[in-house]
């Protein structure tokens, strides 16, 4: 089976029944993905992260950490198992077709290397609307002590459509990424169910991110404009473990909609976003939540790099919890990337 197409045969599947049926059952893929040095590396150099302490070890030990921290969307790589497992569960959907609507991550302590990082997966709601099939999936990422260090929440849009159509459009696209997918298949975690399983938050708290009197609302961030190009996409797709051809096969990409062809991750977009507000943070670590509306697509063209440029201003302050809302406003072509996107940071 594909990673991200989920097939049953059976006579009489109702593939909207089942999932109505999975929502709430929650599941443990089991297994532990290890955070390497090279790969916290590997990662911030394809979202163009250049904060310091993701790269050398003096800075990151001088913020208090024991290791390299991760940038925060780092934990984007397990989203392959992850998908390999709920599409699985979710018989009847292709979820490499579904439109990713909103990202949430709520971040409980940084990731560092040498953590091993375990996926605890929901289909936390289901409901028609709109045309389409409303998922909403949460991942609860565990460290090798039991407690949460990230817990991730995920919304789409798909449908359980098999007809002879969107069937030969799975097998078309499937075709170009088949071979690797199906090895991937064979060697995926096996899922355990949770019942009953309540995790422990991990706890961070940063003295060395801004002041709580050093902001007022309405302060703007530094702005800051990233270039990419299809060769961008390319390296994320490789390190972030994103197979799906329409981040770098304009055909493909063409085959589900998407006219003008290749266009950037959701996920990479938003990797961007959060290096933007941890750059002026100072301590990434102190990033507490980062919540994404995707809006319009970054179309990727072959004919040279194409930008996204970052504003963001101080949205409130709250200093009894010595917490901010940042909210950012990403632009490509004169649209709007995101719907909505904010940052929670934790002051000093």
């Amino acid at each position: 089976m594909e990673a991200g197409v989920g097939v049953d045969t059976r006579d009489g599947f109702d593939a909207v029944e089942h999932a109505r049926e999975m929502a709430g059952r929650r599941f443990r893929l089991d297994g532990y993905y290890e955070v390497g040095r090279e790969k916290i590396l590997e990662f911030a150099a394809a979202v163009q992260d250049e904060h310091a302490a993701h790269w050398d070890d003096e800075v990151a030990a001088a913020l208090g950490y024991s290791a390299l921290p991760a940038s925060p969307t780092f934990v984007a790589l397990l989203g392959g198992p992850v998908l390999h497992g709920v599409s699985e569960l979710l018989m009847g959907y292709d979820l490499r077709a579904s439109v990713h609507t909103d990202q949430v991550l709520e971040f409980h302590r940084p990731v560092v290397v040498g953590d091993r990082l375990t996926s605890n997966v929901v289909l936390q709601s289901f409901r028609q609307a709109f045309g389409g099939d409303m998922l909403v999936f949460e991942n609860v990422v565990t460290d090798q002590c039991g407690e949460a260090v990230v817990t991730g929440t995920t919304s789409m849009i798909s449908r359980s459509d098999r007809s002879a159509q969107t069937a030969e459009l799975a097998q078309r696209i499937g075709a170009l990424v088949h071979r690797g997918l199906d090895t991937f298949a064979r060697h995926a975690p096996e899922r355990v169910e949770l019942v009953n399983w309540i995790p422990t938050p991990a706890t961070y708290r940063s003295t060395h991110s801004r002041a709580v009197g050093s902001l007022r609302e309405c302060d703007e961030l530094p702005s800051r404009t990233v270039f990419l190009t299809i060769g961008d996409l390319v390296r994320y797709a490789g390190v972030a473990g994103d197979a799906n051809p329409i981040h770098w096969h304009p055909d493909a990409a063409r085959m589900v909609g998407l006219e003008r062809g290749v266009v950037a991750h959701g996920m990479l977009t938003m990797a961007y976003a959060g290096a933007f507000v941890t750059s002026w943070l100072g301590d990434p670590g102190a990033l507490k939540r980062l919540s994404v509306r995707m809006s319009n697509p970054v179309y990727v063209g072959s004919e040279g790099p194409t930008a996204i440029e970052f504003t963001g201003k101080v949205k409130s302050i709250d200093p009894v919890a010595g917490t901010a809302a940042v909210a950012i406003t990403a632009m490509h072509e004169g649209r709007k990337v995101f719907g909505r996107a904010t940052a929670v940071v934790q002051l000093s």
